[in-house]
């Protein structure tokens, strides 16, 4: 997968890279996978954790979710699709995309165009 989207496999991707592809979709931080990567008693970097999971971003593996200006997810569904945030617990979940309809959307400035939206609908559990 690695050598196909064009990232060489160094030891530290395919280790990272087992963590993240596990045969589901994940959401993850590069914290929490930094807390994995220590449980499973791999020898990288909090840095390397982040210097890896946009390598895998910019090389189409995964996708950067900004829920706000200090969370961070990446998404190993790379499909076209939208979130529901459990606000308590900063926990994910996919929406598919034919289920959210984003209209009027304005005219991008000259020589830019819409690459994609994302809708991430936030969460509370009920009081009662």
């Amino acid at each position: 997968m690695l050598t196909a989207a064009g990232l060489r496999p160094t030891r530290q991707r395919l280790a990272l890279g087992e963590l993240l592809f596990q045969g589901y979709d994940r959401h993850v931080t590069a914290e929490r996978l930094y807390d994995e990567a220590v449980a499973a008693n791999l020898s990288v970097s909090l840095a390397t954790v982040y210097n890896t999971l946009h390598q895998f971003t910019d090389a189409g593996l995964l996708r950067e979710i900004a829920v706000d200006g200090a969370r961070v997810y990446f998404d190993t569904n790379v499909s076209a699709h939208h979130h529901f945030l459990i606000e308590e617990d900063g926990e994910l979940h996919d929406i598919p995309g034919s289920k959210v309809a984003v209209m009027d959307l304005p005219t991008p400035p000259k020589g830019m165009r819409i690459d994609r939206v994302d809708v991430v609908v936030r969460l509370r559990r009920d009081e009662g």
